[in-house]
C-alpha cells in the first residue's frame, strides 16, 4: 500500500466516517498486513487494481492458519472491502475483490450487562466518592451517569462538547459514526452529576478534561469507568439498552437512541431479555 493511499484512507475513516480510534487503528493493520501478504503471494510488483478475489481468500486462510478468531477475519474482510470502495470513489478502481468473498459465520455472544441491583451499588460508591472527592471524582461520575443515561458510544462520549449537552431541556446532541447526528434524553440524575461536575471544571469547550484542561480521550474515558466497574465500559451501554427493553420500550427507540444503522444490530439486546426472563423461568415454574 503506498503512503499515499493509506494516509487517505486513515482520513476518510477518522474525519469523514468517524470511525472510533480503534477501528482506524485496526482497519490500518489489517491493510498493511494483506499488502504484506501480496507481497509473497503475487511474488512481485502488483497493483490494486489487479487483486483477484483468489488473494483475499488467500489471505484470510493464511489467518486462520496462524490462528487468529474469526472475528478478527471477518474484521479484515470488512476492513479491505471498505478499502476497495474507497478506492472506487477516489481513484476509479472498479474491482473489489472482496465483495463476493464470504464472510466467517460468528458465534453470536450476547452482550455482557450489569442487573439492576449491580447498578445501584456502582452509582452509590460513586456518589460517594464524588461526594468526598474533587475534580475527578465528580467528573468520573459524570461520565458514569452520562454512559447509563443515553447508552451512547465512547467515543461518542469523549467527542461531546459544552454546546452539545442542553441542561435546560435535558437531551444532548450525539455525533454517531459516519458523522449522523442524534438527539438523546438525559436523566435528571445525570444532569445533576454533570451540573455538579461543571461547577468544579470552570470554562472549557470540550465537556469532559483530564488534569492538564484538554479534551479528555477515549482512553482516558475507559480507563476512568474502569476504575469503577470490573466488566467491559461498553457493558454500560448493553445496560442501557437491556433495562430499556426489559421495561417495555419497543425495539425501533432502543434502535434510534443507540444510533444502529441496522435493526438487527440492536435486535441482539432482545436475546439477552430472552435469556433473562428463561433463567427467572426456570428457577421459578415448578414443573420447568
Amino acid at each position: 500500500m503506498s503512503v499515499d493511499h493509506f494516509q487517505a484512507f486513515h482520513d476518510f475513516l477518522a474525519k469523514e466516517r468517524n470511525d472510533s480510534p480503534h477501528t482506524v487503528k485496526a482497519y490500518g493493520r489489517d491493510l498493511r498486513e494483506f499488502a504484506a501478504f501480496c507481497d509473497r503471494y503475487y511474488g512481485g510488483p502488483w497493483t490494486w487494481g489487479g487483486v483477484d478475489r483468489l488473494a483475499v481468500r488467500g489471505f484470510l486462510g493464511a489467518q486462520q492458519q496462524r490462528g487468529l478468531a474469526k472475528r478478527s477475519s471477518a474484521r479484515a474482510l470488512s476492513a479491505l472491502r471498505t478499502f476497495f470502495r474507497f478506492l472506487n470513489t477516489t481513484q476509479g478502481i472498479e474491482v473489489n475483490p472482496a465483495r463476493a468473498t464470504r464472510t466467517p459465520r460468528l458465534e453470536r455472544k450476547l452482550p455482557t450487562y450489569l442487573h439492576r441491583a449491580e447498578i445501584e451499588v456502582l452509582f452509590a460508591e460513586a456518589e460517594a466518592r464524588a461526594a468526598e472527592g474533587g475534580f475527578r471524582e465528580a467528573r468520573d461520575l459524570a461520565m458514569l451517569e452520562l454512559f447509563y443515561s443515553t447508552g451512547m458510544r465512547l467515543s461518542e462520549l469523549a467527542g461531546l462538547n459544552d454546546a452539545d449537552l442542553d441542561l435546560v431541556s435535558d437531551q444532548v446532541k450525539v455525533r454517531g459514526k459516519g458523522k449522523k447526528e442524534r438527539i438523546v434524553p438525559v436523566g435528571r440524575k445525570a444532569i445533576a452529576a454533570v451540573r455538579a461536575y461543571l461547577r468544579i471544571r470552570g470554562e472549557n469547550r470540550a465537556l469532559f478534561i483530564n488534569r492538564r484542561g484538554k479534551r479528555i480521550s477515549p482512553r482516558g474515558v475507559q480507563l476512568a469507568v474502569r476504575a469503577m466497574i470490573d466488566k467491559n465500559v461498553h457493558s454500560l451501554r448493553h445496560s442501557f439498552a437491556t433495562h430499556l427493553l426489559d421495561a417495555g420500550a419497543d425495539l425501533r427507540s432502543v434502535q434510534e437512541l443507540l444510533g444502529h444503522a441496522s435493526l438487527g444490530t440492536t435486535q441482539v439486546y432482545t436475546h439477552t431479555s430472552v435469556e433473562r426472563l428463561k433463567k427467572v423461568y426456570h428457577q421459578a415454574h415448578p414443573r420447568a
